[in-house]
């Protein structure tokens, strides 16, 4: 990553680091590092591991905050939607990581650059640079920032629906027939299982993410809602 490029990821983020080389291993995927003969080169996974802990820290602090009614289930609901691998893909998406990412030269062929999976592994290994580029409060301010837009969306009413039994009762009173969910896989050790389900009604398929089945569920029932209005929207 060159000087010019620094920058203008920088600006993206609206913080500028002091240590640049965090920025370097925190955009640095396995594929890449596995290419080079450089011994001093590190993959942003173990970045990655760090990020998702400062995240999910972070954002249980803000809903404990904006919600200080809930109980501990809902409050789990509500961070499962906002740090999953979708929601976490779509911030790197706003910062544009993937042009900036350092990717090895059958990655880049394979489409690496707009996987999912990758550009949400960036975007934690993003956040975690920032916690140790400038602390716990920097991090903090950063991830609240750069999420207030999903977070006031949950601030509304219709964050407490059931989005399950919503897609239900567009799904018989539209198509006359019940949505069909399945697990498509699970990911993690036994102990922090994270679920992937795929719901299924007449020709939209949608799939969700979370650390329970029912997570996951409402997930998907969540992204086949936002499917459907899109097709009305755009009748």
């Amino acid at each position: 990553m060159d000087l010019t490029d620094l920058e203008v990821l920088e600006a993206r983020l609206d913080y500028q680091f002091k240590n640049k080389a965090l920025v370097v291993e925190a955009l640095s995927h396995s594929s890449f590092v596995n290419e080079q003969n450089r011994p001093e080169l590190r993959d942003n996974e173990r970045m990655e591991f760090l990020g998702d802990a400062v995240l999910n820290l972070v954002v249980g602090h803000l809903l404990m905050q904006r919600f200080p009614d809930l109980d501990e289930g809902d409050l789990s609901r509500f961070r499962a939607n906002l740090v999953n691998e979708s929601q976490v893909a779509r911030l790197a998406q706003i910062f544009d990581l993937g042009a900036h990412l350092l990717l090895g030269k059958g990655e880049e062929r394979s489409g690496g650059r707009e996987k999912r999976s990758i550009l949400a592994d960036a975007a934690e290994a993003l956040i975690a640079a920032v916690y140790l580029d400038a602390g716990y409060d920097t991090a903090f301010r950063f991830i609240e920032t750069h999420l207030s837009e999903a977070l006031d969306s949950i601030s509304a009413p219709a964050a407490n629906y059931d989005y399950k039994s919503r897609l239900q009762e567009t799904a018989q009173a539209t198509y006359g027939q019940m949505p069909a969910y399945r697990i498509v896989r699970e990911s993690g050790p036994d102990h922090d299982k994270t679920f992937h389900v795929a719901v299924e009604i007449s020709d939209t398929h949608a799939e969700g993410v979370g650390k329970s089945k029912k997570m996951a569920e409402q997930d998907a029932a969540r992204q086949a809602i936002e499917l459907l209005a899109g097709r009305e929207d755009s009748a």
